[in-house]
């Protein structure tokens, strides 16, 4: 590490230009071979993927997107058959047909089909067919579509327009909003923290190179494999959290330096052998939680998984390498006007460490039992609505309120009924007289069944091997008992319109597809969580050699997931503020959603731990003292590990702007996961049980002892002097020492 960080220092011209030829050449490459994002939730073996697969074989001509305008009038406007609205509606609709990517648009105006109208006749829609799948269509193609449409809306006619094509026109223009809000607030707390402007833009500046390159990265990515398109924005979001923290930390022990009398050149090489190692080895951590997702073998999660792990070793790269070439070209700028001149004054002084910090730590020490209790049941309180969490559909009728994507399902709803937004499609694979027959009979089955609103005619096309029927079901996409309606056709009905033929029919549809995903999810999860805290413990057992650290580590992270999905419960699944936060209406929890948040939420858990406990264990190795190394341990990483928490909480909170309820369950999941791990974990329960503990805490076998390799997170500071070994002493006659670096 010394000698990378001289050479950084030395040739900082030349690091800087690379890193900026890096971002450029990677950004170009981008955008010349633009993104290839996918939502391809399939699983293969499942009846969903099985139904869609022969849909798209067989049923080649429902293979584009299919869209939908609905209208609705008012009672003083009249019904939708009323001459003016069926003139203007008539009229808009053909010139939908005639725009390019539309393949066809079918309304209820000059055909006998009533179907499309609504039974109060208040209520419209007709479809529009587009030549592309929803992940191939342009923005601007849908759009005009879109302002086509409501060209014809007038006073007591409204027109919206629902479907994952006119999804598209409304993810865009917030996502860079809240990277910027999350941006300032953070450079609002650096500023606090170094009171220069210039030590101010540095963990800003390293991060925002490190997370751009990264993010044209994973465009590229999506042409290797499949790649989710939140995988860009969560890959932002979660490198500017970690970045702005890593070279927070790497700048504080440089400042540290400068305030102690050393070159700059020095400070900032000794800052990278240090606090740059407990980089390297959190970086790791959280790498190697992110590809833990890996075991699931999940070709839609391998590529968040990549796409996160390669945005967070390039921030950790920046801030060991960028970041101290920025640092040398700095020089003593990085300290404000008040230390310079302080330093040039006085002379160097040894930072004091400040004073809430050190009453805090002592008031930890002589209440553990009681700050331990009070932190285990803030936890435990908050995770209890982790117990009701449900996996399943999160439509457009969760999207705001104001989105005419949420007008469209709300007034198809509020018109045909709840479960129209989400058909169940039945395909089935059919060979020979007898099973058309009784595939023909399945529709009188299913109009009978309970939990079925409607059933369409049996379309026997697909060369005559194959069969449709679309159920529309009595309840929403989403809701519980359209899942238990999809267990009945798959266990009770289908069954035995089978039975003695060689028919074979498989549920479609999208709460199908959600429930099948889910499943096999949930299925996969003890096995992901356990390879997780398994890597993770290792790596703490061979950073601090005890077994204590890495139990009450998995333990913590355990505690920090469960209470921060109750957050998430709440206020997406149970809507506590989801309308006012712009959120849209409650609903259930995205199926990918626990595998992505645990990965990403073990790695960050351990990031704290790792430096809030490497400053204890280097005092436990000093004094052999477990009071003393707890006090002095948390009285001189509480400060910087609270304000790395208040960044992070900034970035992750500011995402709730993004206009993506997915991004937003992450953003509010991380920020509340980050502050109960820093405020109530790191800072309370930790050091309440390692007083409690005592010596037991770095209890480790003799024969493991001898067993284990040996690595360190950071290498001995070469300005420490020894420290000896204090005596026997009253606790309250005990102070927090002076920080060493």
């Amino acid at each position: 590490m010394a000698a990378l960080a001289r050479w950084c220092i030395r040739r900082s011209a030349v690091v800087i230009v690379l890193w900026l030829a890096l971002f450029a050449g990677v950004a170009a490459a981008a955008a010349v071979a633009g993104s290839a994002y996918s939502n391809d939730y399939d699983i293969p073996g499942t009846g969903s993927s099985t139904a869609s697969r022969l849909l798209e074989q067989r049923f080649p001509d429902r293979a584009g997107d299919t869209d939908t305008i609905v209208w609705h009038t008012a009672d003083r406007a009249g019904t939708v058959r009323s001459a003016d609205v069926e003139r203007r509606m008539t009229a808009a609709l053909r010139r939908v047909a005639e725009l390019p990517g539309v393949v066809s648009v079918t309304g209820p105006y000059g055909t006998d089909d009533t179907s499309r109208v609504s039974a109060d006749q208040h209520t419209a829609y007709a479809t529009v067919v587009f030549r592309e799948p929803a992940a191939d269509l342009g923005k601007d193609e849908v759009r005009r579509v879109l302002d086509t449409a409501r060209s014809a809306a007038a006073p007591g006619l409204e027109v919206e327009m629902g479907g994952v094509g006119a999804g598209l026109t409304e993810t865009a223009g917030s996502a860079h909003l809240s990277e910027a809000i999350g941006v300032a607030v953070a450079a609002v707390v650096l500023f606090l923290a170094f009171g220069s402007l210039a030590a101010t833009l540095l963990p800003i500046a390293t991060a925002l190179i490190g997370v751009g390159t990264a993010y044209a990265a994973i465009g590229l990515l999506g042409h290797a494999m499949t790649v989710a398109d939140f995988a860009p924005m969560l890959g932002m979001l979660i490198g500017l959290g970690v970045g702005i923290d890593y070279a927070l930390f790497i700048v504080t022990r440089h400042r540290r330096g400068l305030r102690q009398g050393l070159p700059v050149a020095e400070a900032a090489q000794r800052a990278v052998t240090t606090s740059g190692r407990a980089v390297i080895f959190a970086g790791a951590t959280v790498c190697l939680a992110l590809l833990g997702m890996l075991v699931l073998r999940l070709s839609f999660l391998n590529g968040v998984a990549v796409a996160a792990a390669l945005t967070v070793a390039l921030t950790v790269a920046a801030s060991i390498t960028l970041l101290p070439a920025l640092l040398g070209l700095l020089g003593m700028r990085a300290l404000s006007r008040r230390e310079r001149r302080r330093l040039a004054e006085h002379g160097p002084r040894p930072a004091a460490v400040p004073g809430l910090a050190t009453r805090w730590a002592s008031f930890v020490e002589r209440h553990p039992k009681v700050l331990g209790a009070v932190a285990v049941a803030v936890m435990l309180t908050l995770a209890l609505p982790t117990l009701s969490l449900r996996l399943g559909t999160s439509d457009q009728g969760n999207n705001p309120e104001t989105s005419t994507t949420r007008q469209a399902y709300d007034l198809l709803a509020e018109g045909f009924g709840p479960g129209f937004n989400g058909p169940l499609t039945l395909i089935g694979s059919i060979d020979g007289a007898e099973d058309r027959m009784a595939f023909t009979r399945l529709t009188t089955t299913l109009r009978t069944t309970e939990g079925v609103a409607s059933v369409s005619a049996a379309d026997l096309g697909g060369g005559g091997d194959t069969g449709v029927i679309t159920v529309v079901p009595t309840t929403a996409p989403q809701s519980p008992d359209t899942s238990r309606l999809v267990e009945r056709l798959r266990a009770e009905v289908l069954p035995k319109a089978e039975e003695g033929t060689s028919l074979r029919v498989y549920v479609g549809g999208l709460t199908a597809g959600y429930d099948d995903f889910a499943a096999v999810i949930v299925s996969k999860l003890p096995l992901f969580v356990g390879v997780v805290v398994a890597l993770g413990c290792v790596l703490l057992l061979l950073a601090f050699r005890s077994i204590g650290i890495p139990v009450k580590a998995a333990v913590m992270n355990v505690a920090a997931v469960a209470s921060s999905f109750g957050v998430v419960v709440a206020v997406f699944q149970w809507g506590w503020g989801s309308e006012p936060l712009g959120l849209g209406r409650a609903g259930p929890i995205e199926p990918f959603l626990p595998v992505i948040m645990v990965s990403v939420l073990f790695g960050l858990s351990m990031d704290y731990q790792v430096f809030l406990v490497s400053r204890m264990y280097e005092e436990w190795q000093d004094t052999r003292d477990n009071r003393l190394a707890v006090r002095v341990g948390l009285a001189e990483t509480s400060r910087v590990i609270n304000s790395a928490a208040v960044i992070m909480i900034a970035v992750f909170s500011a995402f709730v702007l993004s206009g993506d309820r997915t991004i937003a369950m992450f953003g509010i999941g991380l920020a509340a996961a980050v502050a109960l791990d820093a405020f109530v974990l790191r800072t309370l329960l930790v050091p309440a049980l390692m007083h409690l503990l005592g010596g037991a805490n770095w209890w480790l076998p003799g024969w493991l002892e001898r067993t284990l390799p040996r690595i360190s997170i950071e290498a001995p500071a070469p300005e420490r002097s020894p420290l000896p070994v204090p005596g026997p002493r009253a606790p309250e006659a005990d102070t927090a020492r002076t920080p060493v670096p």
